[in-house]
This record gives C-alpha cells, sequence and structure tokens, in this order.
C-alpha cells in the first residue's frame, strides 16, 4: 500500500523582522541658542514684575503726589487698599494686602483721616495710618457758651471729627470716670453729658471710631472738671446745692441772657427757689427750659398743655438737668449771685433786661412795650 505524506510548511526566514514593529523617530533638540535667548526673556520679564512690585512696596520713582484719606470705622484691610490706590498712593492693592498680611499690618490701621504721600513705602503707609500717626489730621473746634450737646455733636460732625450716631452712643452708654457724673446722670440717654461738655477751643483728631469718640469727650468733660475744681465745689456745697444743681442754674442763665447781667439773672432765680413769694411760690418760669423740652419756638398754649418737668411754669424748682453747657461767666454768676429783691424781668426794646420785685411792676412795664 503506498502511504500519502503530509504537506510541506514553507520555511520562514531565519532573521526575519516583525512587519508590526513600529520605526523609531529621530528627537528633534531645540536649539541651544533658542533655549538661552527664551530663559533670558522670562527671566527678564519676571525681574522686571519683580521690579515693579518693589518699586511699589518701597515707593521707587513715584512722581509726587499727596492725598487726604479717611479710613472708616468698619473699614475692611480691601477698603483700605481701594482707597489708597483710587488716591494714587499704591498701584497693587493684592501686593499690599498680601505685605500687610505678612507684616500683621492690618492690626495698626485705625480709623481716621490721614494726609499721605507717595513717598511713603508700604510700611510708612502703614504706621502713618496708626492711632499714634503725626500724619492723622487734627481740627481747631470753638465749642460756643450756651451750645446743647445737640449742637455741639452736629458741629463735631460737620467738621469731621465724628459722626453724630456714634457721639450719641458713647455719651449715653460710656462710663465716664468723674465724680461729678455719679448717681445724678444714669447711663442710658446721651443728654446725660448736657452741661458738663466744657464750652472752649479744642484741637481734635478728624475721623475715628468709638474709642475716638470716647477721647473727644473725655477731653470736654476734663476740661468742666479743670475750670470747676474742688474749691468751687465746696462753695457750691456750703450754698446748699450739688455740683449738678449750680450746672443746671448756669445753664437757665447761659441761655437766658448773653449780655452782663447774669449775676442779677442768677438773683431771680435763687430769689424764687429760696424765698418763693405768695406771686411765684416756687415756680422758675423759664422760658428756656421749655424750650429745650419742645425743641422748638413755644407758643402761649405749650405753658400750660407741655407736660415735661423742664416746664417750669408746671413744675416747681429746678429742672431735672442742665438745658445747654455753660462757660465760666455763667458758673461764676450761678455761685455768685446778685444781692436783689428782684422776682421778674423782661426784655426790653433796647435789648437790655429790666428786673422787678413783683408782679404789678413787671406787667406796668410790659404793657410800655406794645406788640
Amino acid at each position: 500500500m503506498s502511504q500519502e505524506s503530509s504537506p510541506r510548511r514553507p520555511r520562514q526566514p531565519a532573521h526575519t523582522e516583525s512587519k508590526s514593529r513600529p520605526r523609531r523617530r529621530r528627537r528633534r533638540r531645540m536649539n541651544p541658542f533658542l533655549y538661552l535667548s527664551l530663559v533670558i526673556a522670562v527671566s527678564a520679564m519676571l525681574a522686571g514684575i519683580a521690579w515693579i512690585w518693589v518699586g511699589d512696596v518701597l515707593a521707587l520713582n513715584k512722581a509726587p503726589a499727596s492725598a487726604v484719606i479717611t479710613v472708616e470705622r468698619d473699614a475692611s484691610l480691601n477698603d483700605v487698599a481701594r482707597t489708597l490706590k483710587e488716591n494714587g498712593l499704591i498701584e497693587y492693592k493684592t501686593l499690599f494686602k498680601i505685605f500687610c498680611s505678612f507684616t500683621k499690618a492690618e492690626q495698626k490701621i485705625t480709623s481716621g483721616t490721614y494726609e499721605l504721600n507717595t513717598d511713603m513705602d508700604y510700611n510708612a503707609l502703614v504706621n502713618s495710618m496708626s492711632s499714634r500717626s503725626g500724619s492723622r489730621m487734627t481740627v481747631s473746634i470753638t465749642i460756643p457758651e450756651g451750645y446743647t450737646v445737640d449742637q455741639i455733636f452736629a458741629l463735631l460732625d460737620e467738621k469731621g471729627v465724628s459722626t453724630v450716631e456714634t457721639l450719641q452712643n458713647v455719651a449715653a452708654n460710656h462710663d465716664f470716670k468723674f465724680s461729678f457724673l455719679k448717681g445724678v446722670l444714669p447711663l442710658g440717654d446721651y443728654h446725660r453729658l448736657e452741661g458738663y461738655l466744657f464750652p472752649d477751643t479744642y484741637e481734635f483728631y478728624m475721623g475715628g471710631g468709638e474709642s475716638a469718640a470716647i477721647q473727644v469727650l473725655n477731653k470736654m468733660i476734663l476740661r468742666f472738671d479743670q475750670q470747676f475744681p474742688d474749691a468751687l465745689r465746696e462753695q457750691a456745697a456750703n450754698m446748699g446745692y450739688s455740683v449738678h444743681d449750680i450746672v443746671t442754674i448756669a445753664s437757665l442763665i447761659e441761655k437766658e441772657t448773653d449780655g452782663s447781667d447774669q449775676t442779677s439773672i442768677a438773683s431771680v432765680i435763687y430769689n424764687r427757689l429760696n424765698n418763693p413769694n405768695y406771686e411765684t411760690v416756687g415756680y422758675l418760669q423759664i422760658d428756656a427750659a421749655l424750650v429745650y423740652a419742645t425743641g422748638r419756638v413755644i407758643t402761649q398754649a405749650d405753658y400750660q398743655t407741655v407736660d415735661s418737668p423742664y416746664n417750669t411754669y408746671l413744675y416747681k424748682g429746678l429742672p431735672p438737668g442742665p438745658i445747654a453747657n455753660p462757660g465760666m461767666v455763667a458758673l461764676n454768676s450761678a455761685l455768685n449771685p446778685a444781692k436783689t429783691n428782684y422776682y421778674y424781668y423782661i426784655l426790653g426794646n433796647d435789648n437790655t433786661h429790666h428786673f422787678f420785685a413783683t408782679h404789678s411792676e413787671f406787667e406796668r412795664y410790659q404793657a410800655t412795650l406794645g406788640g
């Protein structure tokens, strides 16, 4: 029998390479000169940016300029940086904030009004906005005699020292450490300081928050403390009156006249308080106190309709407290009244006060004035 032979496989070459293997690509190398140029360009750009930043931080090559800025009480660091940039004192808000974060400068910045300039670097700007800064703006203000607390606060607000709201809050709630304020002036009402903000000329820092308002009011109360020393307090006590009583009487005198007859008006007040005759029976009947109570020009009807302890036509004796802040002349008049038998006075057509012992005399003169 014949045998079938199996089919032969074709021979493979011994060293054939796989057709699927990719060819290796040559790496293209960057021209070393081009690479070096790129590195130099990037370095120069970064150095230029760094130099610009350094120039801003150190206040280098800045055009001379100055600006008056105000840091508000609740201003954030971003607010401060924006104000500085808007006034041309810095170029980069973010850089300034980073500087303040690293140096803890934010803790030094105090509300107020400051005069700054472009010669100041970041550190100088921060120090110039601190509470002890010599760049903090000041203003000289004269408080007129007879101004009320409300008038004083409005004036301080107008001059940029503090806001009316801040001053009212501090006056009502801060416990000022003066003996004559204890007991008779409870906290809660800003009018408690009426009479004790001594009229004078003061130098105040501009701007500032609550702490600045405390310093402003404390300065004026301290001036009263200096002008009304122990000797005058003893004199008041020997007369049978407290400091509060004397200040209240002085304020009535201050608001009733700005002339040279203050001791005579003082005598009318004391005569009515201490020796009430059958006509006055202890009522002071002072219009200025009623004006203080109403806050407006009074009418004839107000004498009987305004129910207030400041209405001295309805309530006997002194009102609860001062109606203004008296000056030294009025205070001395309250301590040294003239010795008279006067119970009445009226402003004549000659713009002076005329004094009378009886109501009939007063009425007769009043009839001559007309109107």
